[in-house]
């Protein structure tokens, strides 16, 4: 019988969200023997016309993957699929679980540690792009975990990415999600501040915002208002990048270090994403008169 190195994976997906579902439908749509699980019934719908196949337990899906990759909102979630009764007796040895999600360096560590008894791999590979990216197939994924298992992955995490970079052992991969969330919000104070100051100058903002993006002044965050960033998703980012500031705030305590002033300046982006999107999606302001 061929080993798991010796053929295709087969791939194994939780986490049929809205970044989640189209990573899936990449890997399905690249021939990879794709098995899904999901919670609610509903989720499912996502993957119409994508080949793959459905199981009823998390269990089940467990024992038919070589490659086992949840893309859940946090940690715990993570550690809830793998303490499900069964899961752990079902992982094969040489079986590779992949964390997508956001979380704490140390904890994956820890999750890491709980399955070395089992021969079974751990990397911790969040991505960077959000939803339009997993539809567009740009993510960027940051890899921490063995190297030998990082080979076996990438040929999967290509399928929804442009750049996939094993960043060193497991926790890396985390603390490099981290650090480009904390330079994504300190960033994104910078716009905020931006937007605010034209409102009182009576700018075009949407115009203003327009031509800035494709100047000196650019930057993602900026071009993110009103495209990535809208006002019916800004909410819901909002409490994501919350949360993922304080995950960086503390990673870098666990280290010896202080976070407060990075920390202070993301949260006071997060804090102004909903004004600033809203702002930058309204229509034009009248022009200042003239003295």
């Amino acid at each position: 019988m061929s080993s798991p190195e010796q053929r295709s994976p087969a791939v194994g997906f939780i986490g049929l969200g809205d970044q989640g579902a189209p990573m899936a439908q990449a890997i399905g749509d690249r021939g990879f023997d794709l098995h899904v699980w999901a919670r609610r019934p509903t989720s499912l719908e996502a993957m119409a016309g994508i080949p793959h196949t459905a199981h009823a337990t998390v269990v089940d899906l467990v024992a038919a993957s070589d490659i086992l990759a949840l893309c859940l909102r946090d940690d715990s979630d993570i550690w809830d699929v793998l303490n499900t009764p069964g899961v752990r007796e079902h992982l094969r040895a040489g079986t590779v679980v992949v964390n997508h999600g956001t979380g704490d360096p140390g904890e994956n560590v820890t999750i890491a540690e709980s399955l070395y008894g089992l021969d079974v791999f751990y990397l911790d590979a969040p991505v960077s792009g959000g939803g339009p990216g997993a539809q567009a197939r740009t993510l960027t994924t940051f890899v921490g975990g063995d190297a030998v298992a990082f080979d076996r992955c990438t040929p999967v995490f290509a399928t929804f990415s442009t750049r996939v970079s094993r960043m060193g052992p497991v926790g890396t991969g985390q603390m490099t999600k981290l650090l480009n969330n904390a330079m994504t919000m300190s960033n994104l104070k910078n716009a905020v501040d931006l937007v605010r100051l034209a409102q009182q100058l009576h700018m075009d903002i949407p115009a203003l915002l327009d031509v800035i993006s494709d100047s000196s002044g650019g930057s993602a965050s900026l071009r993110a208002l009103g495209t990535v960033i809208t006002p019916e998703n800004a909410p819901h980012l909002q409490g994501l990048m919350r949360k993922d500031i304080e995950h960086f705030a503390d990673a870098v305590r666990a280290h010896g270090l202080d976070p407060e002033e990075l920390r202070r300046r993301a949260l006071a982006g997060a804090d102004g994403l909903v004004d600033a999107v809203t702002l930058a999606t309204s229509p034009a302001h009248p022009a200042c008169p003239s003295p």
